[in-house]
């Protein structure tokens, strides 16, 4: 089963975490997306289908599936930040972080007294985790803060500087959409493409995880390459859609595509 411990070996190795995304609610989806390899599975509570419920269940089944279960916050909004950890997310990524105040609120939610003020109860993370989790496992969740607007590029200095911050998380769609590109996913587009080689590089200044929204492998690995040590790929959403389609393309054609899987279900 991976843990905090295992992602922080793949990071000192110098290798990325690979991230699953599940934006469908339900705990067979969520099982299905960790037993598929990932190193950590992301409950998206932002813009995905998923609520407080939901979330549960598939923190517990991603956990069951071999990966180490994050969430997407909805909002920077600390009541939810704690309950998704309480219910045993070991990481938080939270959008729309615009400021090191906006930051330090967030990452304060994340940690328990005197780091933060995150209020004590652990309700399924201590008998998930340990009866040491606020020793253990609490002081070391994951926080992850969004770069996605032209407000968060001009205080990236601040953010960065956060005590507690554990990394940066670039969404490429609201930053495309903030900086004028019509781009959404796998940026090309020259001063987009700067301002997340900008984002990179102050991350590796402060010993911070760069991290990546990928809409394709390809671009996955262009961005590890490049130095980001988080990178998500699509979603089960989108890995739902491209597998249907591809089984209806493959049943109007004349010449069928190759079998992918012989699983009946």
């Amino acid at each position: 089963m991976s843990t905090l411990e295992t992602l922080r070996a793949i990071w000192a190795s110098g290798r990325a975490v690979i991230n699953g995304w599940c934006t469908i609610p339900g705990a067979w989806g969520a099982e299905i997306m960790a037993r598929a390899g990932w190193d950590t599975v992301t409950v998206d509570l932002h813009h995905g289908l998923v609520d407080y419920r939901d979330a549960v269940g598939m923190f517990q089944a991603i956990q069951l599936g071999g990966a180490v279960p994050l969430a997407r916050a909805p909002w920077n909004e600390p009541g939810i930040i704690m309950k998704l950890l309480d219910a045993g997310a070991l990481g938080i990524i939270c959008p729309m972080v615009n400021s090191g105040e906006e930051c330090a609120r967030f990452v304060g939610a994340c940690r328990y007294a005197p780091q933060g003020y995150r209020s004590y109860g652990p309700t399924r993370a201590r008998p998930a985790y340990g009866e040491a989790y606020d020793q253990s496992i609490g002081p070391q969740v994951l926080a992850f803060a969004m770069v996605e607007t032209a407000q968060a590029l001009n205080n990236l200095d601040a953010i960065a500087s956060v005590p507690g911050l554990s990394g940066i998380y670039v969404g490429p769609a609201d930053l495309s959409l903030s900086l004028g590109s019509p781009e959404r996913s796998d940026p090309t587009v020259p001063h987009v493409v700067e301002a997340i080689e900008r984002v990179l590089s102050v991350c590796k200044q402060r010993g911070l995880i760069a991290g990546f929204h990928c809409g394709s492998p390809a671009y996955a690995h262009h961005m590890i390459a490049r130095g980001f040590q988080f990178v998500t790929v699509g979603s089960d959403g989108a890995f739902l859609a491209a597998g249907a389609e591809a089984a209806v393309r493959a049943m109007r054609s004349d010449v069928p595509a190759a079998q992918a899987s012989t699983a009946l279900y």
